[in-house]
């Protein structure tokens, strides 16, 4: 049984466990530390995944970030990074959380997030490259970089650059 809940204190060094197994590097780990100790990191949305209610098996991080536009700055979410663990993987445990979050995010009143990933995985959950919503980024990703409204027509009349904060080092 898997559940989801918010990150606590306690979860922190299991949590970098399952991002050294996930990624086999320490990037991921020093990048969700940099988050936490920025104004851009949302409790609320720091998320484990625990099978049987101990073992923290995944792990997803949404943090605000900010769009500028002609208009000024825009509020936005960066979805990064969702991990599992390598014997748990494709068991739709990623999908759990990234929905899981979503849904939290909107609750929390947050109209969009963009993600940098894998441009076959990432659309099942709504999103859509970023250029095709006029959103650029600092990075020359392609269609590897995405936006998911998570209320209709949030994009429809913003255009912009997303701007990250110093901990995600770009």
């Amino acid at each position: 049984m898997i559940e989801i809940r918010e990150e606590k204190e306690a979860d922190r060094e299991a949590i970098s466990e399952v991002l050294r197994e996930a990624f086999n590097s320490e990037d991921e780990v020093q990048l969700v530390n940099a988050i936490r100790e920025s104004q851009g990191f949302i409790s609320e949305l720091s998320l484990v995944a625990l099978h049987n209610r101990s073992e923290p098996v995944g792990y997803i991080l949404f943090s605000e970030i900010e769009l500028h536009t002609e208009k000024g700055s825009v509020p936005s979410l960066a979805l990064a990074p969702v991990a599992v663990v390598p014997k748990l993987q494709n068991e739709g445990i990623g999908s759990m959380l990234i929905k899981d979050g979503m849904m939290r995010a909107t609750s929390l009143g947050y109209r969009h997030v963009v993600v940098l990933g894998h441009k076959e995985y990432y659309p099942k959950f709504g999103f859509v490259p970023a250029s095709e919503k006029n959103i650029t980024g600092p990075f020359q990703a392609g269609d590897s970089f995405m936006v998911r409204e998570l209320k209709k027509d949030a994009l429809s009349d913003v255009s912009g650059e997303v701007v990250y904060p110093k901990a995600f080092g770009v």
